[in-house]
């Protein structure tokens, strides 16, 4: 059995792990200001981006569902992974070997199940690349390639490979390197044939290989290359596996996903053939789903390489065919449309021909043109709907009217909503605008629940906030001297950790305050952990309760309130600022005292309560001294 990874080379890994890095293979990040990075959280739904990262301190935080911590919590959180298969994973990307208290060091025995498919897929793809160009047999692969128009350098770019007509010839060549046939048949390489054997899952056919966000191959897709009835299916993609999940992936998504970035634009196409053409003409931010349809987690993870918020106008283009089949597609991708905070827009070729075949026949700026003609989703939808009703008839207008009115009323913005409505009053012929918006205007009524949606989500927020705070300014400058203390300890400690907890008037900064002194304070915490994620992760661990522990990862990476950088300046104001609220506290209680005691029957209390109330005014006024100065 596997010993424990050494608490050095841990660390080293986290050392060699910049959390921007690894997050931004999966979110496209954007600086706030203030070393701190913003996106759409890859754990839930969101419609502007409350995902932090703060590259400092190595640290993450959702201030919409409260995840955070360090890096290998978020590899954890992002693939399902326990703690030593991250540190495993990490490893390999950085290039280090792992020491196993116990002996031994990263070997098939104690690398991950992860791990090793991952690796077995790498060689596959490198086994089907070498097919393609040595098998004689793959000749009819590039005769495939050659009727669309791709080259060697086309294969070349998009890893295309050849699997052999043979039975098992790519799982003799992965058993020989050690692999068992458990994982061979568990990552969808290899299955049992008709007589119990393993034998391959591709044969005689040309392979896409299909990569995760962070350019992994995770699974294939296959265009068979002969044709009759034991050929199988056209189009043969890797079955469900532990890393080939088909509704989370995206065809070409690690390619294109910087230009998506740069141009805030995503194309998606049909097949992979057309993503290859889209790319080659020059629209490399085109992408596919893997043998599945356009579906809510595909959604999700074009927001997230779009960076889809109210702040940046991007755009989601759908091509699809100009048939039935992809009238219908095009329908479905409008169920989600609702889903995206950016505009959406729908790019159908009118004689029907797909980007590969468009491509291939009248070259690079007729994939670039169809593109550019795309038209709002919402208007090609409510089309397609009034196109089933005969508008020759005043019932069949009517009837499309009703029919598209539900379309209409789903738009957000109330002024695009009436312009649809006149639209639709010229496209269904009515010549009465005033009749067509008003009808519009009805099913809207209909359908509106009491209160409004609005209304209920204010209801919804006003329910999720916390305890009044004792005093706003008192929370604010208890908050960013936590913040300075966990994202600046060689700045804020020695000033700190003089800091009684009794000065934290909100419990759980009280709370947080302890924590750090339980850590050891500041400066002897810092020393010890030897890095500022050391530290914060050091105060983790003194805090008991769960939902405390995020609080303190938040106030990690939450953004200070300094237009500039952080200081010795800045960090002396809000020690001084947070002592002076403290003092004040103070001054009116004793001014309280002073104002119960009788001066002539209890003069002793009356002379000690003022002394100490003169003794605090001074005090406070030395504090503020100090606070501006510092500013």
């Amino acid at each position: 059995m596997a010993g424990r990874i050494r608490d050095a080379d841990i660390a080293l890994v986290r050392e060699r792990s910049p959390i921007a890095d690894i997050v931004a293979d999966h979110v496209q990040l954007r600086p706030v200001g203030g070393g701190s990075l913003v996106g759409l959280c890859p754990f839930h739904d969101e419609k502007s981006p409350s995902f932090n990262v703060r590259p400092s301190v190595g640290l993450f935080h959702c201030f919409g569902c409260n995840e955070g911590g360090d890096v290998y919590a978020f590899v954890r959180k992002i693939d399902g992974l326990s703690f030593p298969e991250a540190v495993e994973r990490l490893a390999r990307r950085a290039g280090i070997t792992l020491t196993y208290e116990g002996g031994g060091t990263t070997s098939r025995a104690v690398t991950s199940q992860r791990q090793r498919l991952l690796e077995a897929h790498r060689l596959a793809a490198e086994f089907y690349t070498e097919q393609l160009y040595s098998a004689a047999e793959a000749r009819a692969g590039w005769e495939f390639l050659a009727a669309r128009g791709f080259d060697r350098a086309a294969a070349e770019r998009f890893g295309l490979g050849y699997a052999p007509s043979s039975w098992d010839s790519l799982t003799r060549h992965l058993l020989a390197r050690r692999f068992t046939a458990e994982e061979l048949e568990l990552g969808g390489l290899a299955k049992r044939g008709s007589r119990g054997g393993l034998i391959d899952r591709f044969h005689h056919r040309l392979l896409w290989p299909i990569r995760d966000l962070g350019g992994e191959v995770v699974g294939f897709g296959g265009r068979r290359l002969a044709e009759g009835p034991d050929a199988g299916p056209k189009y043969l993609n890797t079955a469900e596996t532990p890393l080939f999940k088909k509704a989370r992936l995206l065809y070409g998504a690690d390619l294109a996903r910087r230009d998506i970035a740069r141009r805030y634009q995503v194309v998606v196409v049909e097949g992979y053939t057309d993503v290859m053409a889209c790319h080659l003409a020059g629209v490399t931010t085109a992408v596919a789903s893997c043998g599945t349809s356009f579906g809510n987690e595909h959604v999700a993870i074009v927001r997230r390489l779009l960076m889809d918020s109210d702040s940046r106008a991007g755009e989601v283009v759908f091509t699809f065919d100009g048939d039935k089949a992809g009238q219908a597609a095009a329908m479905r991708a409008f169920e989600y449309e609702e889903r995206f905070v950016t505009q959406t827009f729908v790019a159908v070729q009118p004689d029907g021909l797909d980007p590969c075949d468009l491509w291939t026949q009248r070259g690079d700026a007729a994939v670039r043109d169809l593109v550019a003609s795309r038209q709002p989703l919402f208007e090609f939808a409510i089309r397609g709907v009034i196109d089933r009703y005969d508008l020759n008839t005043t019932e069949g207008r009517l009837a499309a009217l009703d029919a598209a009115a539900p379309l209409v009323n789903r738009l957000k913005d109330a002024g695009i909503r009436h312009r649809y409505a006149v639209n639709l009053d010229r496209w269904l012929g009515f010549l009465d605008e005033r009749f067509v918006v008003e009808r519009v205007a009805q099913h809207r009524s209909r359908t509106q629940p009491a209160g409004g949606a609005d209304g209920a989500a204010v209801l919804s927020a006003a329910r999720r906030r916390a305890d009044p705070a004792p005093d706003d300014a008192t929370v604010i400058v208890e908050r960013e001297t936590l913040k300075l203390a966990l994202q600046f300890p060689g700045l804020a400690g020695p000033l700190f950790d003089m800091l009684a907890a009794e000065l934290f008037t909100v419990p759980a900064h009280r709370a947080v305050r302890e924590a750090i002194a339980a850590a050891g304070g500041v400066c002897a915490g810092l020393s010890a952990a030897g890095d500022p994620a050391g530290w914060v992760a050091a105060v983790v661990e003194a805090v008991p309760e769960e939902e405390l522990r995020r609080f303190v990862l938040a106030l990690a990476v939450e953004g200070v309130l300094c237009d500039h950088d952080v200081d010795d300046r800045y960090v002396d104001e809000q020690m001084s600022r947070v002592q002076e609220l403290h003092v004040t506290r103070r001054i009116r209680e004793v001014k309280s005292r002073v104002q119960r005691l009788n001066p002539t029957s209890d003069i002793d209390a009356f002379n000690r309560a003022f002394g100490e109330l003169i003794a605090l005014e001074q005090h406070k006024l030395q504090l503020r001294e100090r606070g501006v100065g510092a500013a």
